[in-house]
């Protein structure tokens, strides 16, 4: 069965893409991923924060000890926290790349219009495959608007496209006004592919304590539909590469994704959850099905259900919302 696909210009076996998380945190761990059959491997983003918390560090270490500012520990945090600095970032992504044969995608989120294009820059020439611009952002301002927000993003991508010749893919949240709108103005600026969703970690709240807790809840099948519903809206309306990153757990969350449009799906929580040999069952799976169904490839599959060529592509729409109300009834 063929279940190659193209991804960021990318020719890969199969959508099977392990996504950032600490499976790619050492060359070890990313052997493995390859010698368990991973189409391609994300790395974690490098964030900006990381780069000014290594030049404050070096600066205490010059003029200063190590508390002398405590209460700034706590919005940065002591350096063996963070993974990677910038740095080794850079030398991680080489020896990564030196390693395994699959194709090797950075991420980054900065928060400034020179450390996106300056690392960007640094992240090419530590020869990645390709780079995720992680647009992880929590709006706050109440006096910044939504195109303003939108305006910067196209702005960031305009810039790095500029500066890199490897391919860039974009990776949002769904909680901008007019996705569909933004996304062909992504394409136009420069972005080769769209990775749909961040997943936003919430904090909870401590009663007894009065503290705000960051909470890490695993992803599940579930979250998959709003995925769905994004996938098939936006694959009949861009050019580029689009991938799933979230709610992946099985080989039919896997055909749900890809009939909506996705060329790939990045796995994480089932990598993490299931062991890296979770791949071949998903790639077996996966082959297993499109023959029973009846399908010569997984391109014949891909975007079979999205809105373009859906049976009832209201479903996607404020109709189906209408009907689920009205028909509605209590026992």
């Amino acid at each position: 069965m063929d279940l190659s696909t193209d991804y960021l210009g990318l020719s890969l076996p199969h959508p099977f893409v392990a996504g950032a998380s600490p499976l790619g945190d050492s060359v070890e761990r990313c052997r493995r991923l390859e010698a368990a059959g991973v189409a391609a491997i994300v790395l974690r983003s490098l964030f900006e924060e990381q780069v000014e918390q290594e030049a404050l560090a070096h600066h205490q270490a010059e003029v200063g000890h190590a508390d002398m500012h405590g209460e700034a520990l706590s919005y940065l945090p002591a350096s063996p926290d963070q993974v990677f600095g910038p740095e080794e970032y850079l030398a991680h992504v080489r020896a990564v790349k030196r390693a395994v044969a699959v194709p090797v995608i950075a991420s980054l989120n900065a928060c400034t219009p020179d450390g996106w294009i300056d690392y960007a820059r640094a992240i090419d020439a530590a020869g990645a495959d390709a780079l995720e611009l992680n647009f992880y952002a929590v709006a706050t301002d109440a006096g910044e608007s939504g195109a303003e927000l939108e305006d910067r993003a196209i702005g960031v991508v305009q810039s790095v496209r500029r500066a890199v010749r490897l391919p860039i893919a974009v990776k949002l949240s769904p909680f901008y006004t007019s996705l569909p709108n933004l996304a062909l103005r992504l394409e136009s600026a420069g972005a080769d592919g769209l990775v749909l969703f961040n997943r936003f970690f919430e904090p909870d709240v401590d009663v007894e304590a009065l503290e705000l807790r960051p909470r890490l809840d695993w992803s599940d099948s579930g979250e998959l539909l709003l995925w769905l519903r994004w996938l098939s809206l936006l694959s009949s309306q861009v050019r580029g590469s689009l991938a799933a990153s979230g709610g992946v757990h099985t080989v039919v969350d896997a055909v749900k994704a890809v009939m909506c449009g996705a060329h790939v799906v990045q796995l994480v929580a089932a990598l993490l959850r299931g062991g890296v040999g979770r791949l071949q069952q998903l790639t077996h799976g996966l082959a297993a099905w499109l023959e029973e169904h009846g399908y010569r490839s997984l391109r014949q599959m891909r975007g079979s259900m999205d809105r373009s060529r859906a049976p009832d592509p209201r479903a996607l729409e404020r109709v189906q919302y209408m009907r689920l109300l009205q028909t509605y009834r209590l026992e």
